[in-house]
């Protein structure tokens, strides 16, 4: 049974950081390109940032600059380091594991992020 489990969302002041952390299981890690996506209420879910097998990295231009994304394939996890955080990142992110080889495609459940003072 595949499973990805986000972690590390909670309420931050602008300006402020938080790691998110999304640890899988069921899959073998090494071969999924890995991403986080977010959705605000009542918008659509957005791209973030994206980390393929390679270790090459796609930011939204809304985070570039700000946020970073990496992987642990020994610990079978992707991270997002976000800083500098403003009001408008307030959103439930995604943790998304695709294939890179197939047409396979896994979600996590999500983890609320709220920027407020």
């Amino acid at each position: 049974q595949v499973q990805l489990v986000e972690s590390g969302g909670g309420l931050v002041q602008p300006g402020g950081s938080l790691r998110l952390s999304c640890t899988a299981s069921g899959i073998t890690f090494s071969i999924y390109d890995m991403g986080w996506y977010r959705q605000a209420p009542g918008n659509e879910r957005e791209l973030v940032a994206t980390i393929m097998i390679s270790g090459s990295t796609n930011y939204a231009d809304s985070v570039k600059g700000r946020f970073t994304i990496s992987r642990d394939n020994a610990k079978q996890a992707v991270y997002l380091q976000m800083n500098g955080l403003k009001p408008e990142d307030t959103a439930v992110y995604y943790c998304n594991a695709r294939a890179h080889y197939a047409i396979v495609n896994y979600w996590g459940k999500g983890t609320l992020v709220t920027v407020s003072s």
